[in-house]
């Protein structure tokens, strides 16, 4: 293993979680030191699972983990809040705000750590890649004057990695995962909002997608829709589509 050092954290302070729920697992991040330094740039990854629940030892997670390590690059995990939330709350926002809480921990530690607080990717497969797609998409400048510093950072991330992601609540959209993210009546407003192909403008980070013509769950339209609003706004992206593959493949 390339890993030389190893800290948990949790995504919130005790008492300032938002919208919690007692149902939900407690969210948290993960530090992967690389035992060589390469390259002061920070990836965060964490799984899908369609908001039911999330792994950051599973297999969309340690082995990109062990292989960034390898290459000398400093990795986050994470778990974050599922299952879906309650109470008529949008489905994926408890999952969201701990994403954006992430990026801001992570950008508020960086330099101490001797990492460039500018150079945070986001990595998320199937509905996680919703999620990073979402944060792609929906990221703000933080709050100046909160009285958290870390809340006065700003949750944009600097690029982006989208694993046979779900992207599209339209017409591409898998039904399942549309109702598992927003539920079986979403307003058309939600559905437009979290349709994050339409979402994309030119501060949108770089993005690499990849996806497999195979994938019968969520189909390979989602990355394709994504990467050419990408193209339409002057946004650098990378998109690879492999023949072969189920949905779920990992890497």
């Amino acid at each position: 293993d390339a890993r030389a050092g190893y800290s948990k954290e949790p995504v919130w302070p005790e008492g300032k979680m938002p919208d919690a729920q007692a149902d939900q697992c407690q969210p948290y991040l993960e530090w992967h030191m690389p035992k060589e330094l390469k390259t002061k740039a920070i990836q965060i990854i964490y799984s899908g699972g369609g908001y039911h629940g999330n792994g950051p030892d599973g297999f969309e997670v340690a082995p990109a983990r062990r292989y960034l390590n390898e290459k000398g690059m400093t990795v986050v995990t994470m778990k974050y809040r599922t299952p879906r939330p309650q109470g008529g709350l949008a489905k994926h926002t408890t999952a969201w705000q701990d994403l954006q809480r992430a990026i801001r921990i992570v950008r508020s530690e960086a330099a101490a750590k001797g990492l460039d607080p500018e150079r945070i990717g986001i990595m998320g497969s199937s509905a996680g890649g919703h999620l990073a797609s979402t944060l792609l998409t929906h990221f703000d400048a933080g709050n100046a004057s909160a009285a958290d510093p870390v809340d006065q950072k700003s949750s944009r991330p600097d690029f982006g990695i989208l694993c046979y992601a779900v992207i599209s609540m339209g017409t591409n959209t898998h039904q399942g995962s549309k109702n598992n993210l927003l539920g079986k009546t979403p307003s058309d407003d939600l559905v437009k909002a979290l349709s994050n192909e339409l979402q994309v403008t030119k501060d949108t980070p770089p993005t690499f997608l990849w996806h497999t013509w195979e994938d019968k769950a969520v189909k390979v339209e989602n990355s394709l829709e994504f990467a050419l609003a990408l193209q339409r706004n002057g946004v650098p992206y990378d998109l690879h589509i492999y023949q072969n593959g189920r949905h779920g493949i990992g890497l």
